[in-house]
């Protein structure tokens, strides 16, 4: 909803910034006075910001509203129009796009930041007023054919722009002094004074929760199109925090929106993109040194550059520093100064190894930027300590609470753990895993919907795995993706064991659960294509990166299921199916099925049609069936017309790998019999026999 109301808010903004500009010359005047006449009715009547900047958007909108008269009877009695009566309304009309946009920007923009604006926002109007006073002063009424009362408004309009004066509201300034205040108590982990807190929020006409969570998107919506201004960033950040907390406290949680067309309300994971096997090994993954964080010692996603050159991951420096230490953790070396430089370089790095590896990467949140010092480290703090109020006020609801508060605290829950590593941080921090895994086993839908996606939220945060699956929640989850009350439910339950399923020791304990890849395959074949077959196959090739975890896949009748959806073209869903085969063709077991699937004609379709990288599957997953299935599968893949010239193509249009792979099984097509001793550089399978299939050994 932020990512949607900050574009929006751009692209209006664009656009009003192109009507703003003074109408072509060619305009005639008697389009000029219409258009006039239609612009001073909008600005009279387009409703009024209800807190900051009454004042003035309520005196250059009468001011502007007087002048109507002037543009009607021009209008209606289309008069001679001098040509420097001409450049006047031409100015005017500036004028009034102006007013209109900043009247619709004081609306529209958060109350908070409004708020803290006061001064710069007056400044604009009170440039408005001025601009009207030039224009009016440049218009020639003696020149015009009008009646002496429409003439003597505008001069009465006249006298009154030359006469205002700039207005600052100290009521909105005494509103951000006292927000900064109850800011500060947070950050000393000081609860402010609930009535004092009413009493803000009544006079900021924030008067429910719906009004709270408005607020929100509109902080939310300022981060997305702030442009790395560091000030507005911390601020908004603290402030969304702030409001989250005052929301829970004065009004209890959001009423919940019901989801439609199978939407993963709440949810963060977004659909994966498009990940080739290159790469990978038959053996659990582990994050290269260098990309580990010396201080967590966990998989950096977000590292920056400290004074000394040392590299850390954002979060767990900033904590460091914060805690009062002024020296390097790895070095010892003081640190002259506590300014946090992004590595974007190692970065990219990271974020390109996450998606070899299929491993989620959380992109750095945009309130926390580097390059601030102290105050950037500073700036944090309130909203930490403000969520980790939220949380603990929501977790004594969900430990205390009738059914019904538990249900809308588990839909809270999942709202504040969709974003941001200090969210889902907090709570856990708080206590709330061992309740929502409790929740999973609710018999009302929506409750369970609520516990599994703030349980799927929750884990994207590489600590809080552990601390869900020593809470208990594997075998629940996998009931709720056999049996749960919504197909939504099914759905965050694959993706969450897909989450899981990216720590090494979870792929095999996963993968021993008797009903988890059943589980998965099931929804492989009845999910919806968008969300449940792609969070499927997404968790099933996580699960098939360990090599004991392939046999029960095939077993589960995976194979044919994933060669049925090499065919559907919604959702990148062929794509994903194509990754896990290419992971599963690693197998005795698998490279049987797939064969007895009758799959070569579909794959070698892909060849032609499929995106890059599932070209790149697909080539693998056929030169494992002709290198280890003997001349049968040799002779089936030559028998397909379009298969030579595919692989032709490739050679020149293919990706890197692709052109390795291509160039490989040409070879041994044109041989027309199995290869019996392959090169190990360029295969990832064993020498065998001309009948049997290997099992997989190293991979590229």
């Amino acid at each position: 909803m932020a990512v949607r109301l900050g574009v929006e808010k751009k692209r209006r903004g664009e656009a009003a910034m192109a009507d703003m500009s003074p109408p072509p010359a060619s305009l005639s005047s008697k389009a000029l006075v219409s258009s006039l006449v239609v612009l001073a009715q909008q600005v009279a009547s387009c409703e009024r910001p209800q807190v900051c900047q009454k004042r003035n958007a309520a005196n250059i909108a009468r001011r502007i509203k007087l002048l109507s008269p002037l543009f009607e009877e021009i209008r209606d009695t289309n008069p001679p129009m001098p040509p420097s009566a001409l450049i006047a309304f031409r100015d005017i009309y500036h004028v009034m796009m102006s007013t209109k946009e900043r009247i619709d920007e004081c609306r529209e923009s958060s109350i908070f930041l409004s708020v803290f604006r006061n001064k710069s926002v007056s400044e604009k109007f009170y440039e408005i007023t001025g601009n009207l006073v030039a224009a009016l002063e440049m218009l020639p009424l003696e020149l015009l054919e009008i009646s002496d009362e429409v003439r003597e408004q505008v001069e009465l309009v006249k006298m009154q722009v030359q006469r205002a004066k700039l207005i600052v509201d100290s009521a909105e300034d005494a509103l951000a002094e006292e927000v900064i205040e109850l800011l500060a108590q947070v950050e000393r982990e000081e609860q402010p004074d609930s009535r004092q807190l009413q009493s803000l929020f009544a006079r900021l006409e924030l008067k429910n929760a719906r009004d709270c969570e408005k607020e929100v998107q509109r902080l939310e919506a300022e981060l997305e199109s702030v442009d790395d201004n560091e000030a507005t960033l911390a601020s908004a950040t603290n402030l969304i925090g702030f409001v989250r907390y005052g929301k829970c406290v004065l009004y209890g949680v959001t009423e919940m929106e019901e989801s439609s067309n199978g939407s993963r309300n709440g949810s963060s994971v977004e659909d994966e993109g498009e990940v080739s096997t290159s790469g990978r090994n038959d053996v659990v993954v582990n994050p290269p040194d260098e990309f580990r964080c010396p201080i967590s010692l966990d998989l950096m996603r977000d590292p920056v550059i400290v004074a000394t050159g040392q590299t850390y991951d954002r979060i767990s420096i900033s904590r460091w520093i914060e805690a009062g230490h002024h020296t390097c953790p790895k070095s010892g070396q003081k640190l002259i100064h506590v300014n946090l430089i992004p590595n974007y370089a190692l970065r990219s790095l990271i974020s390109q190894w996450c998606e070899d590896y299929h491993i989620p990467f959380d992109k750095p949140e945009k309130g926390s930027k580097g390059g601030g010092g102290n105050n950037q480290v500073a700036s944090s703090k309130a909203a930490l300590e403000a969520t980790k109020m939220t949380a603990s006020f929501l977790v004594g609801k969900l430990a205390t609470g009738s059914p019904e508060v538990q249900k809308q605290v588990a839909y809270e829950l999942r709202l504040l753990a969709k974003c941001g590593t200090d969210n889902r941080m907090c709570i856990a921090e708080a206590g709330a895993i061992p309740y929502l895994v409790t929740l999973l086993s609710s018999k009302d839908p929506k409750t369970q919907e609520n516990a599994v996606t703030a349980l799927l939220n929750l884990s994207i945060y590489d600590n809080n795995k552990a601390l869900i699956i020593n809470a208990g929640a594997l075998d629940p989850i996998i009931e709720v993706l056999r049996f749960g009350g919504s197909m939504e439910s099914r759905e965050n339950a694959a993706a969450t064991l897909f989450s899981l399923s990216v720590v090494d020791e979870y792929k095999i304990v996963i993968g021993k659960r008797p009903a988890a890849i059943p589980g998965l395959v099931a929804l492989l074949r009845d999910g919806t294509p968008r969300r449940g077959k792609k969070d499927a196959a997404s968790a099933l090739f996580n699960l098939a990166v360990y090599h004991g975890n392939k046999s029960s896949i095939v077993e589960s009748g995976a194979v044919t299921i994933l060669v049925s959806l090499l065919s559907e073209e919604e959702g990148g869903i062929a794509d994903d199916a194509l990754m896990v085969l290419a992971l599963v063709a690693g197998s005795t077991e698998g490279l049987t099925a797939i064969a007895e699937a009758s799959a070569i004609p579909i794959l070698v379709r892909m060849l032609r049609v499929g995106t890059p990288k599932g070209r790149e599957n697909a080539i693998a997953v056929l030169l494992a069936l002709c290198r280890n299935g003997g001349e049968r599968i040799v002779s089936s893949v030559m028998q397909v017309s379009t298969a030579v010239p595919s692989l032709y193509s490739l050679l020149t249009m293919g990706t890197p790998r692709a052109k390795r792979k291509a160039s490989s099984l040409l070879k041994l097509l044109h041989k027309r019999e199995p290869e019996h001793h392959p090169n190990p550089q360029s295969t990832n399978f064993m020498p065998t026999s001309t009948t049997h299939f290997s099992r997989l050994a190293t991979r590229q």
